[in-house]
């Protein structure tokens, strides 16, 4: 411990002095720490830490499907009651779903999002209230008593976290709500997909009899909890036996199945390769600011040189000084673990005010204890790992050549130029698959921004409205009010078209259901399929800017009395009647044998990207709002001007017909399309940050290296160019040994790229995972930057003055 302690000191004082090295050494370790431990921070929180629910690993989701059209599928009430009687690896099963409702009363109108939730949920959680109770079995049942959960973030904002706020009523959709508890702040249910709701601002009971539902009616979403003892991987094997029961037995064997999935593991399924991609990046940032800092150790080490082998000379054996330079490295690492902790805190704010909406958990992500040991084991091996080689080289130093030469002997050997050499190509390969990965990010996503939407997001303002039953008991008064919206916004000064449908493109609402296409195509072998259903007001589609490709719009004069009309996407029409016109075939919803009358095709249109730009979606299926009304609606307005300007004039308007009706989601269609590409947007702007910061400490590195160089070989240059070597042989000599390293370097880095970037080809679109442009033109980058690098050494060994350079030892 003694020594240890003599090491330590020694080491501190050799630090202080050279605090340029030190500064230098320290922040690039730290850049390359804080980069590893912030990304780390994200993993452990998003993919690693249990979710804060009791027993969290034995929860799991229950999803449905129908091959091969619908590989994941919400369930249908039936369906619960039969994995409740049927599946005997859960414990209890638990009901969701949720929906938009009208907050009134103190205040303005306004839209909140609700979860619907059976009784038993909150217990399956092993979660309760900060305030008051949850729902009782009574209350969730058709005709219970109407009470409400309210969120702790609504009970802040919209009552001024009043704490008599349990037992008094609100009133919800126009009917007056007892508020029974107030959840805890840090309570949510975690989005399981991209459809779900960013949170929910209260709970009301779902208060259903599944038995009176249909059951090809998918709307729930169930999540069970397995009994001790099970795993969930058990549950989902019972459950697949279950799906096909269920198949025979209801579906006459139409492809139906049932699984289970772990609760963590489907909530971080789209952001866990991004993650893993990222931890992988900044690991070979580290591993190139590990290289620099060798370099910068092993010229540190020619100049102590004489000082080690005095040391050897007074009786201090190899190992010895290998442990002493070991230790000063190891200080160093952790000091700049210390220097790279502060700054994973500063990342840290950075990462989540920069990041997307739809990342898990990022709300809780913060420096653990967990961090904080990761942090540590990193700065201890990189001590390790970078002050290795300089430890083994330096203790190699010949004692007497070094004591005669002023301690520049062993390690100007060829040796200690091979070492050197080789850690520069380490760089630069490890440089090149960085960039190539980021290369390839770029390039999708900028493939992605040029996706046509199938529809015109410039100068469209969007919003959604949602009328009450308690208000709206029928269809006539709900079509009425609807038709009287658009009539009022479209008098508006500055707006074109005005229109509404059921689900927006892009606002993570949908609906779908089987249709059955009466006399298709006589290739297609199964008339019956899911699509996308969406009833519209006659002006959407000019509206949206979705392009009629055959026959008419709808005119407004559809009743519900007259003949049922449909229009249908071109993907709709190019799948069932290749080739041929559609116009005048029918279709019904449900399967071959449901009694829904037939419609006839009257337009055919355009195909609009409605989940996301990087996938094709479903066949879309339009229906007149009179014939098919849907309470919920979102609002287009098409201006010729700033869209955002007229959400005033539109409020002003809507409640002209009803004080009491709140408008949500207010956004411009281009700000829909923006956030629809978020998440690649942050892949790509992660991993180009640290692209650039290894190609940067790579071009530093060759830098560093063709500078010592130079300076070595002052002499051998002076003798050159005494003998008549002209600038421009010189400075070819240094420039072509640089390049020499560089070019090894990128050919190791591309067969390491091309191995490497397959492991990201599902975040990528619209170009391969060895794209031939990317890899191309990152190698020219990087050779470009590593000839800068070199440049200047090579510059500056072209004035090296032959009489000073003989005189140099």
């Amino acid at each position: 411990m003694e020594r240890l302690l003599q090491d330590l000191r020694y080491g501190i004082r050799m630090l202080g002095q050279k605090p340029g090295f030190t500064i230098i050494a320290v922040l690039a370790l730290a850049l390359g720490i804080a980069a590893n431990s912030a990304i780390f921070s994200v993993v452990n929180t998003v993919l690693l830490r249990p979710l804060a629910y009791k027993d969290s690993e034995r929860l799991a989701l229950i999803w449905t499907r129908f091959e091969p059209d619908l590989p994941q599928n919400w369930v249908s009430g039936p369906e619960v009651l039969d994995f409740r009687e049927r599946a005997q690896s859960f414990e209890e099963i638990a009901v969701l779903s949720w929906n938009t409702v009208g907050l009134t009363g103190a205040g303005d109108p306004e839209k909140v999002t609700a979860g619907a939730a059976s009784a038993n949920l909150f217990p399956l959680l092993g979660v309760g209230p900060a305030r008051g109770r949850v729902f009782t079995e009574d209350e969730d049942k058709p005709g219970g008593e109407r009470v409400v959960l309210l969120s702790h973030g609504l009970w802040q904002r919209r009552f001024g976290g009043d704490p008599n706020l349990v037992n008094q009523t609100v009133e919800l959709d126009g009917q007056n709500t007892t508020v029974i508890g107030i959840m805890p702040p840090d309570f949510g249910i975690l989005p399981p997909d991209a459809q779900s709701p960013k949170s929910i601002d209260l709970w009301v009971p779902l208060a259903i009899d599944f038995k009176t539902l249909n059951r090809g009616s998918h709307g729930f979403r169930v999540i069970g909890k397995t009994r001790p003892g099970v795993t969930v991987e058990q549950a989902r094997a019972e459950m697949e036996s279950v799906g096909e029961q269920m198949d025979r037995e209801f579906y006459q064997d139409a492809g139906f199945g049932a699984t289970a999935v772990p609760f963590l593991g489907h909530v971080v399924r789209n952001i866990r390769p991004a993650l893993l991609i990222l931890l992988g990046a900044v690991s070979f940032v580290l591993l190139i600011a590990c290289a620099n800092v060798a370099n910068l150790l092993l010229a540190r080490a020619a100049s102590r040189e004489k000082e080690i082998a005095i040391r050897t000379a007074l009786g201090a054996g190899r190992l010895r000084i290998i442990r002493q330079l070991l230790t000063e490295s190891v200080v160093l690492a952790l000091l700049s673990g210390a220097v790279g902790l502060a700054l994973t805190v500063l990342g840290l704010r950075a990462l989540v005010a920069l990041a997307p909406d739809n990342v898990p958990r990022l709300n809780e992500v913060g420096v653990d204890l967990r961090v904080l040991a990761f942090t540590f084991g990193v700065s201890l091996v990189t001590g390790l790992v970078f002050g290795l080689v300089p430890a083994f080289q330096a203790s190699r130093a010949d004692m007497n050549e070094s004591l005669k030469e002023g301690g520049k002997g062993s390690s100007k050997g060829a040796h200690g130029r091979r070492v050197r050499n080789l850690l520069v190509v380490s760089e630069v390969a490890l440089a090149l698959v960085l960039l190539t990965g980021a290369g390839l990010m770029i390039r999708s996503f900028l493939r992605l921004q040029k996706v046509d939407p199938g529809f015109k997001p410039e100068g469209v303002i969007t919003m959604r409205l949602q009328i009450p039953q308690s208000r709206y008991s029928d269809n006539p008064q709900i079509v009425s009010f609807y038709q009287r919206v658009t009539e009022k916004v479209k008098a508006l000064p500055g707006v074109e078209y005005a229109g509404a449908v059921s689900n927006l493109p892009l606002s993570g609402s949908y609906a779908s259901g089987t249709v059955t296409v009466d006399q298709p195509s006589a290739s297609i072998d199964n008339a019956s399929f899911e699509a996308d259903r969406r009833s519209v007001t006659p002006d959407y589609f000019q509206a949206m800017g979705i392009d009629l490709q055959r026959g008419s719009n709808f005119t407004g004069a559809e009743t519900a009395d007259s003949q049922g009309v449909v229009i249908v996407d071109e993907t709709f029409a190019d799948r069932f009647w290749p080739g041929e016109d559609p116009i005048g075939r029918r279709i019904k919803l449900g399967g071959n044998q449901s009694t829904a009358p037939w419609l006839t095709i009257v337009g055919v249109v355009g195909h609009a990207k409605h989940y996301n730009l990087n996938s094709k979606g479903r066949e879309q299926a339009y229906f007149p709002h009179a014939q098919r009304q849907t309470r919920t609606l979102f609002l287009a307005v098409r201006t010729s001007g700033d869209p955002s300007a007229l959400v005033g004039a539109i409020r002003s308007q809507v409640w002209a017909l009803d004080p009491s009706q709140p408008l949500s989601d207010v956004q411009t269609m281009e700000q829909r399309v923006y956030s629809s590409v978020s998440q690649p947007r942050f892949n790509t702007m992660l991993l180009g940050i640290f692209a650039s910061v290894a190609l940067i400490l790579a071009a530093i590195g060759v830098y560093g290296v063709m500078n010592y160089a130079v300076a070595q070989r002052t002499h051998e240059i002076g003798i050159r160019m005494a003998l008549g070597a002209k600038q421009k042989d010189i400075f070819g000599l240094v420039v072509g040994q640089g390049m020499l390293l560089v070019t090894i370097g990128v050919a190791i880095g591309l067969v390491g790229a091309f191995i490497v970037t397959r492991l990201m080809s599902s975040l990528l679109f619209g170009v391969t995972a060895t794209d031939p442009t990317t890899f191309a033109g990152v190698a020219l980058v990087l050779v470009l930057f590593s000839l800068l690098a070199s440049y200047i050494p090579a510059r500056k060994a072209t004035r090296v003055d032959p009489m000073v350079a003989l005189r140099y030892e």
